[in-house]
């Protein structure tokens, strides 16, 4: 079947190139699929019957990306880096990543692919279209179909249980009931799966348009409870939409509004175990710990006095909270009636602070030890609950003094330990 699609000129000429060693390459994957859906991406692999080494031979300018499972990077002429993978076929399935050998066809490689929409290939060159599964026509009645029997394409990797639902949530896809029946059987299997790969995984999801639709996919098979023991299913899938709210330009705090979702309170106040099991960096694991702490909406301390408010903002940290900030509105443009309007007066309090001049850290404050030394105060603790008692005069003034201001509190003695709140 010859199909006429929009390719870059690139993958055009890797192809011929390829062609002309005598070597048959086809282009795969997403790019095809999306194409078939009149939707152009530069995402572009191809599938070749020369081996890693045959390509790197071929090509002059190469990147050994995945040597061991056949792909080998090849810039094209346009500066972009392509995946270039040899054929292959599945040899040992052990459930989370199959060993893999080298075949001769494209027939052989697409019939060892999970879903008959990923099982399409197009030649860039004769414009052929090679669909032995039906892939095409699974995409036009908007249904996700495993190729062959379910149950064992799943049990050759458990991913795929994961990669079914975001496809299904991102391409709006009903899952076909044998499928489906695969899938939930071998939902048992992702606890087995990598850290990193189950990780990855999720981050693909986070940066979906709409992330909720598969999330709430996740929650229909039972997923979650297999990825971590942790995590639960929401009480309404309505409670992921939170994270479409987040610009896909923050993936982090995506993810923050995702297990706010997902993880009872307990958890969430302490959640860097689950984070370091997920292999989150530790830097990573640090910003979500202190997101999570903050909370879905403005916490009851951000309600209260202004010197509570600060109080608690000082808890989370500066560098964390114009992010919580960002969950907030999230959240708030989810929420309506006088709860929605309290919290949005809470928000607004907590923008006002993080734009004046309230100091949240001892060192934020004008006056410095320095500054104590002079008016008589020795170093230690003493000058440690000096300065801690000026930082909460701050906080709990409406004006926030200044330096001359606290200098004068710590000459008159008014300032004695943590105990100075007007």
């Amino acid at each position: 079947m010859s199909v006429r699609l929009e390719a870059p000129r690139a993958v055009t000429e890797l192809t011929r190139t390829l062609e002309d060693a005598g070597f048959e390459t086809w282009a795969v994957g997403g790019a095809v699929r999306d194409a078939l859906r009149g939707i152009r991406t530069g995402d572009w692999d191809l599938a070749t019957k020369a081996t890693p080494e045959e390509v790197r031979r071929t090509f002059r300018r190469t990147v050994p990306i995945g040597i061991d499972h056949g792909t080998v990077g090849v810039f094209g002429r346009d500066g972009v880096l392509y995946e270039v993978t040899t054929f292959r076929r599945d040899v040992i399935p052990l459930g989370r990543k199959a060993v893999v050998a080298f075949s001769d066809t494209i027939d052989e490689d697409l019939s060892r692919r999970d879903f008959t929409i990923n099982a399409v290939a197009w030649h860039p060159l004769r414009g052929e279209l090679r669909d032995p599964f039906g892939g095409q026509a699974d995409l036009a009645a908007g249904r996700l179909r495993a190729v062959g029997d379910p149950a064992e394409r799943f049990r050759e990797d458990y991913l795929r249980v994961l990669r079914g639902l975001r496809f299904a949530g991102a391409l709006g896809l009903d899952v076909e009931p044998d499928t489906w029946t695969g899938l939930v059987s071998a939902v048992s299997g992702v606890g087995g799966l990598s850290p990193e790969r189950v990780r990855d995984e999720l981050a693909k999801v986070m940066a979906l348009p709409q992330a909720s639709t598969a999330l709430a996919l996740y929650a229909e098979a039972n997923v979650l409870p297999q990825v971590d023991a942790t995590l639960r299913n929401p009480s309404s899938p309505a409670d992921f939409q939170m994270v479409d709210h987040v610009s896909k330009r923050r993936p982090l705090l995506r993810f923050a509004a995702f297990f706010l979702a997902v993880l009872d309170e307990p958890v969430r106040s302490d959640a860097r175990e689950l984070l370091m099991r997920l292999r989150f960096s530790n830097a990573d694991a640090r910003r979500l710990s202190a997101l999570l702490r903050a909370g879905a909406r403005p916490p009851e301390a951000t309600r209260g006095t202004a010197g509570e408010r600060r109080e608690w903002m000082s808890g989370i940290g500066r560098p964390f909270l114009r992010d919580a900030v960002r969950l907030w509105v999230a959240s708030c443009r989810m929420g309506s009636g006088p709860e929605g309007m309290e919290e949005r007066r809470a928000l607004g309090a907590v923008r006002g602070d993080l734009a004046g001049a309230v100091p949240l850290t001892a060192t934020e404050l004008p006056v410095s030890g320095r500054d104590l030394l002079e008016l008589g105060i020795p170093k230690g603790p003493a000058m440690g609950d000096q300065l801690h008692a000026l930082l909460r005069a701050a906080w709990y003034r409406d004006d926030p003094p200044g330096r001359e201001d606290l200098l004068q509190l710590v000459r008159d003695g008014s300032v004695e330990g943590r105990d100075v709140t007007n």
